[in-house]
């Protein structure tokens, strides 16, 4: 049997054009993933989380709050713990949840390095001049497949890529 049924028409514009609108379904979930829809869970307003299906008004202040006393979110586990309850209750949220890494000196959200210009690059604490110009020339000869490519391809430390691995996204 085959659960997936097509979002109506109005239903995806809703999604696209109500920053308010409040998913209802796993349908709705997903049609909101491949439309591009993600919350970035560390950046979140309570509005944000109201959007996902089974969050009440007092979860999402409370993540909210959190976050904004500092708390980061690396993993779904997190989020259930900050909540309390289980990461099965969570894990249909998972398509539009999206997690970025911060820390307390930038708010850089991760970028792609086979997409990413010269400046975009520099950004990212850790990459000067020269290996963001490496990084560019180098993706000419191929996209990177992953981290690992892209630190076997130019040969860095772990030490660089302990730096950098948390503001990239292949």
């Amino acid at each position: 049997m085959n659960n997936w049924l097509p979002v109506p028409q109005s239903i995806q514009s809703k999604i696209l054009n109500d920053p308010y609108y409040r998913l209802r379904s796993q349908q709705e979930i997903n049609a909101a993933a491949a439309l591009g829809i993600q919350i970035d869970v560390n950046k979140a307003s309570v509005d944000d989380w109201l959007r996902l299906p089974g969050l009440s008004i007092h979860q999402a202040r409370s993540l909210v709050q959190l976050s904004q006393a500092g708390v980061q979110y690396y993993s779904i586990e997190d989020i259930a713990a900050a909540l309390g309850v289980s990461v099965q209750h969570l894990q249909p949220l998972v398509p539009v949840i999206k997690f970025c890494y911060y820390d307390e000196s930038t708010t850089i959200a991760p970028i792609n390095p086979n997409t990413a210009t010269i400046e975009q690059l520099m950004e990212i604490p850790g990459v000067e001049l020269p290996l963001a110009h490496t990084i560019v020339q180098n993706r000419l000869q191929g996209k990177y497949r992953n981290l690992v490519d892209l630190q076997q391809r130019l040969a860095l430390s772990g030490k660089i890529v302990s730096q950098i691995m948390h503001y990239l996204r292949f």
